[in-house]
């Protein structure tokens, strides 16, 4: 909406609804992520629950405990808490490094005469398949750490050690998601706020765009939107994802677990 205000050359007042209306969305979409990362919560503790049932009941490599003293289950319990910061990180970088592959693209089409003089139009599509490809390609080594982590941690070790990396990435995984949906709305909105001009300084001039204090927002603004539409809501779905391959999984954990035999973690 702000982009079409934009490009389209409309009036100053019409930029003004239209940012207070994206200010009304960021925070309207904050709280409904919210719900969403609470229904992510209960069904990943389902998920949870099935699993230490399957893991209890298995013939060979059980589950004998869940609790907090065991020194497998806490070692497992940072190293799934670690999990969503790690996820986050590559995430994060992907944004930058498609929004970077974009920005070469856009300077390669400007360099041409033809579209700088109007003569012909930009390529669009290809600006289309960049971003298309960026997001398949940089998508792949976090979907890897999310999927291939419980496996690791069942088919080598032990299910013991999945029953402690779950509830680690869970309760890590909903705080970051809340954290970072509140977090990147409240940058985004912030800097709207200052080009409002609503911010004063000492002699009663308006900071806008251009001053420190704008300069700052942007770049918190650029963190913000990774932040809110894209580690934010993909926490999601790494906590249901791992629940749920641990819970398919549990059979071959149970039949496996590799190196049980020599840290004796569970008979």
């Amino acid at each position: 909406m702000i982009g079409i205000a934009e490009m389209s050359e409309i009036g100053a007042e019409v930029r003004e609804k239209t940012d207070a209306l994206d200010a009304a969305g960021n925070t309207t979409a904050a709280i409904g992520k919210g719900f969403a990362i609470g229904s992510a919560a209960l069904v990943s503790l389902a998920l949870y629950g099935a699993f230490i049932t399957r893991g209890t009941e298995a013939e060979k490599n059980k589950i004998m405990t869940t609790s907090i003293t065991d020194a497998y289950i806490i070692g497992s319990l940072l190293i799934g808490s670690m999990l969503p910061y790690a996820f986050s990180a590559m995430t994060m970088k992907s944004v930058g490094s498609a929004a970077q592959e974009m920005v070469a693209e856009v300077r390669r089409q400007f360099r041409d005469p033809a579209i700088r003089d109007g003569t012909k139009e930009p390529d669009y599509e290809s600006c289309i398949r960049v971003s298309t490809a960026a997001s398949l390609k940089e998508m792949i080594a976090p979907g890897v750490l999310v999927i291939m982590s419980p496996i690791v941690m069942g088919v080598v070790f032990h299910p013991l050690m999945v029953a402690g990396m779950l509830p680690g990435a869970l309760l890590s995984g909903i705080q970051l998601a809340i954290s970072m949906s509140n977090t990147g709305g409240a940058w985004d909105n912030t800097k709207k706020y200052i080009e409002t001009g609503k911010i004063v300084d000492s002699e009663g001039k308006p900071k806008g765009k251009g001053s420190d204090e704008h300069k700052a927002a942007v770049i918190g603004d650029t963190v913000g939107d990774p932040l809110k539409d894209t580690s934010g809501p993909s926490l999601n779905i790494l906590v249901k994802l791992m629940a749920i391959i641990s819970l398919v999984f549990a059979g071959a954990f149970s039949k496996t677990a590799w190196l049980n035999g020599i840290l004796e973690i569970s008979t």
